[in-house]
């Protein structure tokens, strides 16, 4: 009997390994990628931009371009950047005075990406969003057309939400639930983690690079000493979810949204990594199928 059993668990574990290797090797083939940068990868500790950091991640989506893929940005940071230039010490709470430093911040946000990319004489393309223009069949229309458009003439696109005259993302709670019907509450996206997901989906991308300040999803808060790196996920469970609780730093999303986004991912049949952006050539790691950070997929999907 113990040996039954200890031969249905290696085939278990060979199944298991089997379909992480197969997941892997779809992450290497992917040709469409988005990769949304998260506030606490392009904002330093001090409050200031991570210019260095930008410019690398900026240099890696050339190096993807290079091999034939399509790269589409979707990024934070507008409102940091808009409370820094206004001499603000602390992120406003009032709702017009963040939209104000939103306005003044996406400025500061694109000039960043531009430079990035003009050393390499590749254009960007700012692109800011509100849940109608998914909602509205003409509005979607458009934006695909568009964005198709941007990428096949070899720009990079560059999309976060329009905060300016968008409520959602600036109003919403710490967190929202899992498994909320996004469509019954019309709330499409409240923050940018789903805001890429949404964009990776919608157009027909094969992978979604969320990059953040830890290394993915940790068993643990990642600052507990017992807190063991989830190299992959292939079911959104409930003791997931509460794995999921990493802090929040100066932007909104937090581990809890971008677990909900690879989960509208995998629900979609596509593909999702959680990693940091602050690791040196983590998105050509991750794009080669090397084991860094954790891998979304669900069983079976191809």
């Amino acid at each position: 009997m113990a040996n039954t059993l200890n031969l249905l668990n290696e085939r278990e574990a060979l199944a298991e390994a089997a379909n992480v290797n197969a997941a892997r090797e779809r992450v290497a083939s992917a040709r469409r990628i988005v990769i949304k940068l998260g506030t606490n990868v392009i904002i330093r500790d001090d409050g200031a931009p991570a210019v260095g950091l930008i410019h690398a991640l900026v240099e890696s989506a050339i190096n993807l371009r290079r091999d034939g893929k399509h790269v589409i940005f979707v990024s934070s940071g507008a409102i940091a950047l808009g409370v820094r230039r206004l001499g603000m010490e602390s992120s406003p709470t009032e709702l017009a005075m963040k939209q104000a430093c939103a306005a003044v911040g996406q400025s500061q946000l694109m000039s960043l990406y531009e430079s990035g990319f003009q050393h390499f004489d590749v254009a960007t393309a700012q692109v800011l969003l509100t849940e109608d223009d998914f909602l509205d069949p003409v509005r979607y229309s458009n934006l695909r057309a568009t964005l198709e458009t941007l990428l096949t003439l070899g720009v990079v696109p560059v999309i976060n939400e329009n905060d300016t005259v968008s409520t959602l993302e600036l109003e919403r709670p710490g967190g929202s639930p899992i498994g909320r019907d996004f469509a019954e509450s019309q709330r499409i996206f409240g923050d940018n983690d789903k805001l890429s997901a949404l964009v990776m989906t919608k157009m027909d991308a094969d992978l979604l690079i969320l990059l953040s300040d830890v290394s993915g999803l940790y068993s643990k808060h990642p600052s507990d000493p017992e807190a063991e790196l989830i190299s992959e996920v292939n079911e959104i469970t409930p003791e997931l979810i509460a794995a999921a609780g990493a802090a929040n730093g100066r932007g909104r999303g937090g581990m809890l949204t971008k677990v909900e986004a690879a989960r509208m991912v995998m629900d979609a049949g596509k593909l999702a990594i959680i990693a940091s952006g602050r690791t040196p050539g983590v998105v050509e790691r991750v794009c080669a199928g090397e084991t860094a950070g954790t891998v979304f997929f669900k069983e079976g999907s191809r």
